[in-house]
């Protein structure tokens, strides 16, 4: 019998290069691995969930079983892979092997923890998939207090969300802006006075060293000092590529599993791409880089090697309250930043001393002019 094509993973990298590969190859045996339930579903919408009153199930696009058939697949849900054999092509599923064509890692990244002193360790969720969001709102309901610790992108996301969904939110960061690795400090001035202005309360610069529980719910003692009250905990402080599996089975890491252009990964026939892969030194934890691979990675699959090729990527954050879409300077160039506007409406654009656009943060009505700026932002990878 013919080795199956193997994806590990069954969120949007794995399910979309699936897709993409059953386009051009309906025949070969293809089996997806996840540890969980294998629901197909968006990781975006994640933090839209509450605003729109929706439970885990009415995130969910569909079952591991239609998946399956709908793909001419194999999905083995609920199964952890306890090792990879590179030089025999096979992986390990505790003492059973399972030999592969090819091997994709698709499995993502994993939500940074940092350890916190106090009785109420077990009210912090993260929500990283399906699963954790179901569990975060279990603990939710009939709670009004959220603490969200993070002030990034899905820190903001998170708080307009709840908000929307009735709830108080207050958010916790060390740093002096939120989102302060993405976005020009006038443009982040303006999504946090959006979000203020639902009643989102922001303590940045301080960071929670200890949460107690108390007979009215927590207590999160913060390092200046202040005590905050809440009900829960929400982890937003970042994600952090999965990479000890692929480490210990002899691939090339860094921060994420290290790539080339075809996706594959230092041995042959093992390819990553999604959150965990690091694509010629770039790794991108947004949907149009990943949604690029897939299609590149199917290709190659197919019998058709193709490179990945990186146009821009702008970013578009879920803060309705101060619509926001923004795309970074690409890494190693420099520029200087002009700023237009005021408000809720910042149209900040970096230039190169050419006069070239190199990236953008629009908030407000300014996202209006992200069709026009794109056509001129220069390729991530050409």
């Amino acid at each position: 019998m013919n080795a199956p094509v193997v994806i590990i993973g069954t969120g949007l990298a794995g399910y979309n290069l699936a897709r993409e590969f059953r386009k051009l190859d309906s025949e070969t045996p293809l089996l997806l691995i996840t540890a969980d339930d294998g629901r197909s579903y968006s990781k975006p919408m994640l933090s839209t969930g509450f605003g729109k009153n929706k439970p885990a199930d009415g995130l969910s696009m569909a079952e591991a079983g239609v998946m399956a058939v709908q793909l001419n697949a194999e999905v083995r849900s609920h199964t952890r892979i306890s090792g990879i054999d590179a030089g025999h092509k096979r992986l390990w599923i505790g003492e059973e092997a399972v030999h592969y064509r090819d091997l994709i890692l698709a499995w993502g990244a994993e939500t940074i923890r940092v350890p916190i002193e106090g009785d109420a360790a077990d009210a912090v969720f993260p929500i990283n998939d399906l699963e954790d969001y179901a569990l975060f709102r279990d603990a939710a309901a009939g709670k009004r207090r959220v603490l969200i610790l993070g002030a990034g992108l899905i820190g903001c996301e998170f708080a307009n969300d709840l908000i929307l969904g009735g709830y108080e939110v207050d958010l916790v960061a060390p740093c002096e802006q939120v989102m302060p690795t993405l976005l020009h400090p006038a443009a982040a001035a303006a999504v946090r006075t959006g979000l203020e202005s639902l009643g989102a309360r922001f303590h940045l610069g301080p960071v929670l060293t200890r949460l107690l529980r108390t007979d009215n719910g927590l207590e999160a003692h913060l390092s200046d000092g202040e005590v905050i009250a809440c009900d829960l905990v929400v982890s937003a402080i970042g994600l952090r590529p999965r990479v000890d599996l692929a480490a210990a089975a002899g691939l090339q890491t860094s921060r994420g599993i290290l790539v080339d252009r075809h996706l594959q990964t230092s041995h042959a026939n093992i390819y990553a791409l999604g959150d965990c892969a690091e694509v010629d030194g770039l790794n991108l934890l947004y949907v149009m880089p990943l949604m690029s691979c897939a299609r590149a990675l199917a290709q190659t699959l197919a019998g058709t090697p193709t490179a990945v090729k990186y146009g821009p990527m702008p970013i578009t954050v879920k803060t309705p309250v101060c619509p926001l879409v923004v795309s970074p300077p690409p890494r190693g160039t420099e520029g200087v930043w002009t700023v237009e506007g005021q408000g809720a409406d910042i149209k900040a654009l970096c230039h190169d001393a050419d006069g070239n656009l190199l990236g953008y943060a629009l908030t407000g009505t300014a996202v209006m002019e992200k069709l026009a700026l794109n056509k001129t932002l220069p390729a991530l990878l050409a």
